[in-house]
């Protein structure tokens, strides 16, 4: 099997989750809702029974049964529920962030000629390593540099080691508000699942979160070469990117089909900066290249 057809087990190996605190809590929930749910069912005649017993004034036999029925039913329902959504969370965490790593590599046309490239919001490095992965495919001596906020520079360079692409990554801590990095320095730059948690701290739906969110698709631009590439995925926020990018007069805008991950609302968005002299019309097209992503 390939790079990009691995099965998550073999992901996982490598990766692990960053937050498997949220999927274990789900799915500690389904256990619990699953099990209250299959009590009511078991004990459906007794449940009826106390429910006329404890308010005989307002269950009678047929109410008490309706009341046992919806309240078992609900149980069920959620349990159902809660299931998918840790099921979707861990896939979300692993697999899907690998495929999606690798639907953003094809979204650059020439990787041959790729020198430098920056990988926003790195964290164990999915992505920073399917670019190396196809820096090294192509015989590249381009370099790799993955930013984090995080301290997670030991395990970024350990997965690194794991996949053979040590050599073509390097790691940075900073913010991604102020990159570290000079004008016009990257032909790619990338960013899988990270804006939207910038400025959570003044609230996802306020108007400073989204200025913090603007500024790091700002500083994404800066550091990009003339004619290089751009492409994000990321949760939620992407309308806001590409609003932003059309001020900031990006070419070729992409923005790909709706793709479910962590329970919400994703999609991937490419573009181009335009070159000094041509600046082309910045208008937004679906790329069919991201279709049938499920």
């Amino acid at each position: 099997m390939g790079r990009a057809g691995r099965d998550w087990t073999q992901i996982y190996s490598i990766y692990g989750m960053d937050d498997w605190h949220t999927p274990i809590f789900l799915l500690i929930h389904a256990i619990v809702f699953s099990a209250s749910s299959i009590l009511f069912l078991l004990y459906f005649n007794w449940i009826c029974y106390s429910f006329e017993s404890v308010f005989p004034s307002v269950f009678s036999g047929s109410v008490a049964r309706f009341a046992a029925g919806f309240t078992g039913s609900v149980m069920a329902l959620s349990a159902v529920c809660l299931f998918y959504a840790a099921g979707n969370m861990f896939y979300s965490s692993v697999a899907l962030r690998w495929d999606m790593a690798q639907r953003m590599v094809s979204a650059v046309n020439d990787w041959s000629s790729v020198k430098t490239v920056l990988d926003v919001g790195c964290s164990r490095g999915i992505l920073l390593n399917a670019v190396a992965l196809e820096l090294k495919k192509e015989g590249s001596s381009g370099r790799v540099v993955g930013l984090d906020r995080k301290k997670t520079t030991l395990s970024t360079l350990r997965t690194a080691a794991m996949e053979g692409v040590q050599e073509y990554v390097t790691c940075r801590e900073g913010d991604a508000r102020r990159l570290p990095f000079p004008d016009n320095y990257f032909d790619v730059v990338v960013s899988a699942g990270f804006v939207h948690k910038v400025g959570k701290e003044f609230g996802a739906k306020t108007a400073a979160a989204s200025a913090e969110r603007m500024r790091v698709v700002g500083e994404v631009v800066r550091v990009l070469k003339e004619g290089g590439v751009g492409v994000v995925w990321d949760l939620v926020h992407v309308p806001e990117y590409v609003l932003r990018l059309q001020e900031l007069k990006m070419e070729d805008i992409r923005v790909s089909e709706r793709v479910t991950a962590f329970m919400v609302n994703s999609h991937i968005v490419s573009f181009r900066k335009p070159s000094q002299h041509v600046i082309g019309p910045n208008e937004v097209r679906l790329d069919w290249r991201f279709n049938n992503i499920f």
